[in-house]
């Protein structure tokens, strides 16, 4: 608020200067000139009239002459002095409509309301710093998930982007390099709401210092970091950065897994896509040997994941020298027909258009398809502007480096419990997966699920923990309505963790039981979090579901039913 009130002090100083003249100038005319009042008598104006009458006429509202009619030394003198001063406020209104515009001014004004926002929230938030296309993406999911975010982004048109976005809750920005730790703490970063840092620049020394003053800040506050180099990535691991995720090294994972198993790559598209949005398909990349077109990072990543599956590759790559291509590496871009068909385009059974350049992904992933109609085509989309053209080109599996980052980054948001179930999903065969899935299908009705865990404990489960300690409850008997056993809460039970134990269940059945200490992750609709949580914080509720009988609460109405208070 200082630095507000000093901007406009000093480019007002004119102005204010202006208008003290005019008024001071108007006032002491009208004292000293005299006037007659109604007995003929002469009388001079004192200076609280005076004022009053120029604080009216200055802004030509024109109550009239006061207390007496004036004379014509009087009109004449307020006649130059409305001149005086509608000139001066028409100044003074010029030089404050110009302020208004100033970048410094509007800079300073946004900084004040950000920092008034941060000291207002009362309510665990995440700090994303970077507002690019990924960020956007990951703003957008979590407030689907009703998390609160504080957006710290060096672009001030991105900053204005997120201003006029259509978010449900009000999310900060802050136009600001992130990498200065004085940015980071007035973004909360030593807030004791804050639950955690996200780095997603498209710059590995940027990150790297979030993730450093982060850390220097608030030690034990979560991290989550974009890294695009080797070195980067062991630098920010090395001094305990949370989670540091390479979306080549994410999409190389995600390609074997939908070469390993369809259903598991659906699962964990399902688990990390934005709520409510439309259920993605399902992806079969064929088996047999692919080409790949660019051996830069994504190059390699695709080229790793391959080969876990015993996928033979033929790479085609314009600088071989450069990337460490092999010998037998095909020299060329892959846009031409001929370098193609020297790959053996006519008889391969995928290929991956990996190069940093849009249009010559498109180009390589068209010209393939006309030698070869029955090809898998994975496309690199760098640009998310470029998406109608991928989509118009009808390739099979598009790779966006935005979804991906923003998919692994929320995929730790949610809840610790979910990596962990991704992770050993990929234990159980594929009719699990299978049946899962239509479960989760069933459940949601074709959109994508909302995400979320509980903790069994008198803090986050106070009416159960408290029921846990008479008789034993089911999984099952949580996701019933009361009377109506056939229908069920439209959530799916993904994983138990049983702390006491340290055993895990994935998709735990009906008839386990619950015990206190359990974490249980869940996926189904949002309608669901609000259903589950009735049943776990309020009595009434979780007694009305496991006895099917309303039992009155009050001291009152359990009189009145002859019942023990």
């Amino acid at each position: 608020m200082g630095k507000v009130l000093f901007l406009f002090l000093r480019r007002m100083r004119a102005p204010l200067l202006a208008l003290i003249v005019a008024y001071a100038v108007s006032v002491t005319g009208l004292v000293i000139i005299p006037g007659v009042d109604d007995e003929g008598e002469a009388w001079r104006m004192d200076f609280f009239h005076a004022f009053y009458f120029v604080s009216y006429m200055a802004t030509t509202i024109g109550f009239g002459e006061i207390p007496h009619a004036f004379s014509e030394g009087q009109r004449m003198w307020t006649s130059l002095t409305i001149f005086l001063s509608v000139v001066a406020w028409l100044y003074a209104i010029g030089k404050i409509l110009s302020l208004m515009q100033d970048p410094t001014f509007k800079l300073a004004v946004g900084r004040q309301a950000f920092d008034r926002s941060i000291r207002r929230l009362q309510a665990p938030f995440l700090i994303v710093c970077g507002y690019g296309d990924t960020g956007s993406l990951l703003v957008n999911a979590l407030q689907q998930r009703r998390k609160r975010v504080v957006v710290i982004e060096r672009d001030q048109n991105r900053v204005n982007d997120l201003a006029l976005s259509a978010m449900d809750v009000h999310v900060p920005g802050l136009s600001a390099d992130a990498s200065q730790s004085g940015q980071l703490e007035r973004a909360g970063v030593s807030n004791p709401f804050c639950e955690g840092v996200v780095a997603l620049t498209d710059s590995d020394e940027v990150n790297l210092k979030i993730a450093i003053t982060a850390k220097l800040l608030n030690p034990g506050l979560p991290v989550i970091c974009r890294a695009q180099s080797r070195d980067t990535e062991r630098n920010m691991r090395s001094f305990g950065t949370d989670h540091v995720i390479d979306p080549f090294e994410v999409f190389g994972d995600r390609l074997a897994l939908a070469v390993h198993s369809p259903a598991h790559h659906l699962l964990h598209q399902w688990l990390s896509s934005v709520p409510g949005n439309e259920l993605p398909m399902p992806v079969y990349p064929p088996h047999g040997r692919w080409i790949l077109c660019g051996y830069g990072r994504f190059g390699k990543a695709a080229n790793a994941g391959l080969a876990r599956e015993g996928v033979t590759v033929t790479i085609i790559e314009a600088d071989p020298e450069g990337t460490g291509c092999g010998e037998d590496c095909v020299r060329g871009r892959g846009t031409e027909a001929d370098t193609l068909q020297e790959a053996g385009v006519e008889s391969a059974a995928g290929i991956v258009a990996g190069t940093n350049g849009d249009s010559n992904n498109l180009s390589i992933l068209m010209t393939a398809h006309e030698l070869n109609p029955k090809l898998f085509m994975v496309g690199r989309q760098n640009r998310d502007d470029n998406g109608i053209l991928f989509q118009a080109g009808r390739v099979d599996m598009v790779v966006r480096h935005s979804e991906i980052l923003a998919e692994s980054v929320l995929s730790h948001l949610v809840s610790p419990l979910l990596p962990q179930f991704l992770v050993r999903s990929r234990e159980r065969d594929t009719d699990w997966a299978n049946e899962l899935l239509s479960r989760i299908g069933a459940a949601t009705d074709e959109r994508v699920p909302a995400v979320w865990a509980v903790e069994i404990s008198e803090a986050d489960a106070p009416a159960l923990a408290e029921r846990l300690r008479r008789e034993a409850v089911s999984v099952g008997q949580l996701l019933i309505f009361p009377g109506q056993p056939e229908k069920r809460v439209p959530c799916v039970p993904l994983l138990l963790h049983r702390s006491s134990g340290s055993e895990t269940l994935l998709a735990p059945p009906d008839d386990t039981p619950v015990q206190a200490g359990d974490h249980i992750l869940f996926a189904g609709r949002p309608c669901a979090i609000y259903r589950l949580g009735r049943v776990l914080w309020h009595p009434s509720t979780l007694d009305l579901l496991l006895t099917g009988v309303e039992r009155p609460q009050g001291w009152i109405w359990r009189r009145l039913r002859g019942e023990s208070p």
